[in-house]
């Protein structure tokens, strides 16, 4: 018996609700959470708060009951606090995950008293703590090369993908690259590919001239995106639909991921990172094998990457966890 793998009914059309929350209720961070009983309900009326109904579903999928449950009430509620998700046909998965995480912000207000927050949605609930990340934007002048920054919170990465509508990327070369050791097969797009292009400088165009904050006039620019701040728990949305004048399709490009992902190069402060001081550390690992390690911070709270120098060892870390694999 696995604890926790437990199935969900469908509610008519209700597979794009199943799948987001078994993704939620399989996220450790949240599982430890909501099976802790942290949450203090203030709504009027408790059988109207979705947080108290995720604490409900998450102690029923972790009964131990082989039986598929019914999510009658999460979708009920749902229907009440997402108005637009309302009815029997089918929804889109990413929709419907913006909206929960955005119900259950509201609705876990009462649980971040007393707390400093820590994210750029100045609160810290625990869906902040887990979902918040930060987008930057970087517009750069043309003419006197003065860059104009906004840091934006996001809860997801929207990524491109190839269309024939749309122009890409020459295809990765059918070899191993350096970048999340991933292995390119000739024709396969993978998802550091999305995000490289994501985080590419895009020329804005003469027809979109942005007015310059350092030279006071209306000159072309270049924007970059780049991440100020990782999610702890990073959801990736890919853009599936491509419109044109005569048609809506749906993109059905295969996209390989990686197991883990180093996220450093799309970090806004990749460069600043190295420069502004880093550590190393000698640890113990077995009997006369000791390494050296090096952590990046990019914040007092935000710890990118550790690396393997001796012996093939990988270790990565978040806010607040890390593992070390073999390689």
């Amino acid at each position: 018996l696995y604890i926790g793998l437990r199935g969900l009914i469908n509610l008519g059309n209700t597979c794009f609700m199943n799948c987001i929350v078994q993704a939620l209720t399989h996220t450790p961070i949240l599982r430890d959470f909501f099976l802790s009983d942290r949450h203090r309900c203030e709504m009027p009326s408790p059988e109207l708060c979705l947080v108290c109904e995720m604490s409900s579903l998450f102690r029923e999928l972790y009964s131990g009951n082989p039986s598929p449950h019914v999510p009658y009430k999460l979708l009920h509620l749902v229907w009440i606090h997402a108005r637009h998700l309302a009815g029997y046909r089918q929804q889109d998965a990413h929709e419907f995950l913006i909206a929960a995480l955005d119900v259950l912000h509201r609705h876990c207000k009462g649980d971040d008293v007393g707390k400093v927050a820590s994210n750029l949605n100045h609160c810290n609930c625990i869906i902040d703590q887990i979902f918040t990340g930060g987008l930057q934007s970087d517009v750069t002048c043309q003419a006197c090369h003065g860059v104009s920054t906004t840091i934006d919170p996001c809860w997801d990465i929207s990524l491109d993908l190839p269309g024939s509508c749309t122009s890409f990327w020459p295809m990765s070369p059918g070899r191993e690259s350096s970048l999340n050791g991933e292995c390119h097969l000739p024709g396969i797009t993978t998802l550091t590919d999305c995000l490289q292009r994501f985080t590419r400088p895009e020329h804005l165009g003469s027809s979109a001239k942005i007015k310059c904050g350092s030279c006071q006039s209306y000159q072309e620019s270049t924007k970059q995106l780049t991440m100020k701040k990782l999610l702890v728990v990073a959801c990736f949305h890919f853009k599936r639909f491509e419109h044109s004048a005569k048609q809506s399709r749906k993109i059905t490009t295969y996209i390989s991921f990686p197991l883990e992902l180093d996220m450093t190069p799309f970090m806004a402060s990749s460069r600043e990172t190295l420069e502004s001081g880093h550590y190393t550390s000698f640890i113990p690992y077995h009997r006369d094998q000791w390494f050296k390690m090096m952590m990046m911070l990019s914040s007092p709270r935000t710890a990118l990457k550790m690396y393997w120098t001796v012996k093939g060892i990988y270790c990565s870390i978040t806010n607040r966890s890390w593992n070390m694999t073999r390689l």
